[in-house]
């Protein structure tokens, strides 16, 4: 992680706000909108959003989307106030990271509302921090800027290990290793 002095949640929390504002009133943020929506035909991921208890993606995507341009918006802003992107590549919960990705496919609409908006986006994938903690400082801003994170989204790194083991295990039962990431199945009698 960055060595820079993390800025003052209070300091974060404006310019958090007036991003995620500007971008919700960008003449392109419906479009944008339904675009990332869109995106559940290639949703498939065996461990971001199933650790979602009961994960329905027609209930939950409307509002890990919202969850998604909230993380986006604290990223930015402590971009913002550091210039560092590592600094900005703050802990962000599992589920709402996996969302931020389908945001960033949409790569056209969304550069050019950052553009307008004047706010930098950040993800990379090698930089990002997936351990979310409860009482961290991403939960302090967020608190600060909307209120309590809904803890259905916002998980704490241990739960998400935990999960992320009973989904395996689950995994493992049908032939899926590497949960997900590999198998066993060989489609008999299917077209390969």
């Amino acid at each position: 992680m960055s060595q820079v002095k993390m800025p003052a949640v209070e300091a974060v929390v404006g310019a958090a706000k007036r991003i995620l504002d500007s971008i919700k009133n960008d003449p392109e943020f419906g479009a944008f909108r339904a675009a990332s929506l869109e995106y559940s035909e290639d949703w498939q991921c065996f461990t971001g959003f199933p650790v979602v208890a009961h994960w329905s993606l027609e209930a939950d995507a409307e509002p890990l989307f919202e969850e998604g341009l909230r993380a986006l918006a604290l990223k930015a802003a402590v971009y913002d106030a550091t210039s560092d992107d590592q600094a900005a590549e703050i802990a962000i919960a599992v589920p709402v990271d996996e969302m931020t990705h389908a945001m960033l496919a949409q790569a056209q609409l969304l550069t050019r509302i950052a553009a307008r908006v004047g706010a930098v986006i950040i993800h990379q994938t090698d930089q990002e921090h997936t351990d979310y903690r409860v009482g961290g400082y991403t939960h302090d801003c967020y608190r600060a800027a909307w209120g309590e994170p809904p803890a259905r989204y916002w998980l704490d790194h241990e739960e998400v290990v935990r999960r992320r083991d009973v989904l395996a295990g689950l995994y493992a039962s049908i032939g899926m290793g590497g949960s997900g990431r590999e198998h066993s199945i060989s489609f008999a009698g299917a077209a390969a």
